[in-house]
């Protein structure tokens, strides 16, 4: 009976040994899913601040053109306005 309560308390021992490895398998795992997404975070958060970096200039690019169209507009009502005075003279 002794021998029965040793095998018993071995195969017993022996799941928990396998339990432990499985456990220890997963929380490495775990460990390096977790460094693999932190240096995608970090990627990401860079790549997110560069696209921050682009949207300020497009923006910027952007009020400068709308200016720019503005000043031709007015270059060009002075442009026609001149000609119908030049027009009006008629020399």
């Amino acid at each position: 009976m002794s021998e029965t309560a040793q095998y018993v308390d071995l195969a017993t021992v022996d799941r928990l040994a396998q339990k432990v490895t499985g456990l220890v398998q997963i929380l490495e795992r775990t460990r390096q899913e977790l460094a693999e997404a932190r240096s995608d975070n970090e990627r990401l958060n860079e790549e997110v601040g560069a696209l921050r970096e682009n949207l300020t200039a497009a923006r910027h690019e952007t009020e400068e053109v709308e200016t720019l169209r503005a000043e031709r507009d007015q270059v060009r009502a002075r442009v026609a306005e001149m000609l119908d005075q030049l027009e009006a003279l008629d020399l």
